[in-house]
């Protein structure tokens, strides 16, 4: 189908910046070694088998609110929307309020339009602390794309984007993640953990295509949620599975 040609002005204006700017997809600032846990906010998050201190997690936008139940004071990285910072929508609402009082290691706002100073004093007004804020922008997201899908992702349309949750699996993988490990991430799933609102879930089509790639190319990604395995492909997470990783992780440390 031939696009628009708004859409088309759009799609080589946006890739010819890509091209100049050149960006560098973000990556975390240590090498994650052990499994990491991408913790996403649909309605059912499940805790891997076997997790512990080893396990390294991300979460997005407001699903952190779910970590008391896991044991984890504070993730090393969260994702967030820029929109989570001052929007007025019911997601946005929602999202505030369970992070209040929050606080997470590195933090990522993705396409924040505004300025740093801004930015902070946004986060400070519901009271939400990191070690370190960074912005991601169009561009370093584009870049995170093609970093591990190998081509260009120019999102002019809906067909085209992804989720945050997929971003921070893109970020796992290019910190060195040897397992990736999905919970609360249903595409095929509708509302949020921290509202009873139902809102449609959006780019779903578009992060099952990216996963279901993702496991064509041998990516160890996994899930820790019994009905995304069933209806989804992914190899659901076990004990056996973490016995697997940490035998190959001994092997692999005995050899250097």
């Amino acid at each position: 189908m031939r696009l628009p040609r708004f859409e088309i002005l759009t799609k080589i204006r946006r890739s010819v910046i890509y091209r100049i700017l050149r960006p560098r997809a973000p990556t975390h600032p240590v090498e994650f070694r052990g499994p990491v846990v991408v913790v996403g906010s649909a309605p059912v998050s499940t805790v891997p088998a076997g997790f512990g201190s080893q396990f390294h997690v991300i979460t997005v936008n407001g699903s952190q609110s779910i970590l008391d139940k896991w044991g984890v004071d504070v993730p090393d990285a969260t994702f967030m929307q820029f929109n989570q910072v001052e929007g007025q929508t019911t997601n946005a609402l929602h999202v505030r309020k369970v992070l209040d009082g929050k606080r997470t290691r590195l933090l990522y706002v993705v396409r924040w339009p505004k300025s740093l100073d801004l930015l902070q004093q946004g986060l400070a007004a519901f009271n939400y602390s990191y070690d370190h804020v960074k912005v991601i922008n169009r561009f370093k997201r584009m870049a995170m794309y093609e970093a591990v899908m190998g081509d260009l992702n120019v999102e002019i349309d809906d067909n085209m984007k992804f989720s945050n949750g997929l971003t921070a699996v893109f970020y796992a993988i290019l910190s060195g993640a040897k397992v990736v490990i999905i919970s609360g991430i249903n595409p095929d799933s509708s509302g949020h953990v921290y509202n009873d609102a139902n809102l449609k879930r959006l780019h779903a089509g578009t992060d099952k295509q990216i996963l279901q790639v993702l496991i064509d190319r041998g990516y160890s990604l996994y899930t820790a949620d019994h009905d995304v395995a069933k209806n989804s492909g992914l190899p659901l997470w076990t004990d056996e599975a973490l016995s697997k990783f940490n035998a190959m992780n001994a092997d692999a440390s005995f050899r250097a």
